[in-house]
């Protein structure tokens, strides 16, 4: 492939995954999901009509927003009764969403800063366009000689999302409650086998952040992005089933195959990010530098 040819690939990536930010997107036609004011997502005129079957929760569409009625005034009074609408419409299965529920609870705030709202079912946070958080880490070695290579993960072909693509070596959503550090840990136990005593050795080096649109609703996300430093002879290890492989690939390789198919798109984002970072992409020799770096910021 060309780096002209490979350029227009990431920037179709990039594209894809802001595609909420483009013209044409339904941001025009969404409503405000405000909790106490405060704006806390984007909710699809057609989950809008669903809410207004739910009076005591929901209040009706007004000045542009979708609101929680003012007697929910607690954190806890919130999740429960979302959570109680939610299972109604779980039951009915007319958001295929809501069939891929986890029983994983995602905190709801205005910014990742502020204090949470509420929590809520991570399966349904896109009806509602609540933002997501994460954690990916990049896995990586470095040889005698300098050369970089990447660790990737290939994942299950039984996982919910994205069976059977390339990943990040460990990653996983931030749950209700949970810190960051606490979730790299834990990932990189359950998915990868590697040490607490590693990973805690993981850097803190960026956020990705993006918003695109699909069949599902609206998705604005943000990862924590960590590089993680591995010894050579150290090898990533299939744990709770999530993965099916293990690969160990030179920096170039893995460049290739970010503008392929095989790539979990956002996972292609925090790798582009590394390359980025470290150097393996430079403003004088990719003419689209500035366009890959504004996309894997861009925030709402």
């Amino acid at each position: 492939m060309s780096s002209a040819a490979w350029s227009e690939k990431i920037l179709q990536l990039l594209h894809r995954m802001n595609n909420f930010h483009l013209a044409g997107s339904c941001r025009t036609s969404c409503f405000r999901f405000e909790v106490d004011g405060a704006q806390v997502g984007w909710i699809p005129p057609r989950v809008a009509s669903l809410l207004t079957r739910h009076p005591h929760v929901f209040s009706p569409p007004h000045g542009g927003a979708v609101s929680l009625c003012h007697s929910l005034d607690s954190y806890e009074r919130r999740s429960e009764a979302v959570d109680a609408v939610l299972q109604t419409l779980r039951q009915e299965d007319s958001l295929t969403c809501l069939r891929g529920w986890r029983d994983e609870k995602y905190s709801v705030m205005p910014r990742f800063s502020d204090p949470p709202v509420m929590w809520m079912e991570r399966a349904a946070t896109s009806l509602f366009g609540v933002k997501r958080y994460g954690v990916h880490i990049n896995g990586y070695t470095v040889s005698n000689s300098g050369e970089v290579s990447m660790w990737l993960a290939r994942r299950s072909k039984t996982k919910q999302t994205y069976p059977g693509l390339l990943d990040n070596m460990a990653a996983g959503g931030l749950a209700a409650g949970v810190g960051i550090k606490h979730t790299l840990i834990k990932e990189c136990e359950e998915e990868a086998c590697i040490p607490a005593d590693v990973a805690v050795k993981a850097h803190p080096v960026a956020t990705v952040s993006y918003t695109y649109e699909d069949e599902e609703g609206v998705f604005p996300e943000s990862q924590f992005v960590f590089d993680l430093e591995l010894p050579l002879e150290f090898k990533p290890r299939v744990g709770d089933g999530e993965v099916q492989d293990f690969y160990l690939l030179p920096i170039q390789r893995v460049k290739e195959l970010l503008a392929t198919d095989d790539f979990k798109p956002n996972s292609a984002m925090v790798v582009l990010d590394f390359l980025i970072r470290h150097s393996f992409i430079e403003p004088d020799a990719e003419p689209c530098y500035q366009d890959f770096v504004a996309g894997l910021h861009h925030t709402l």
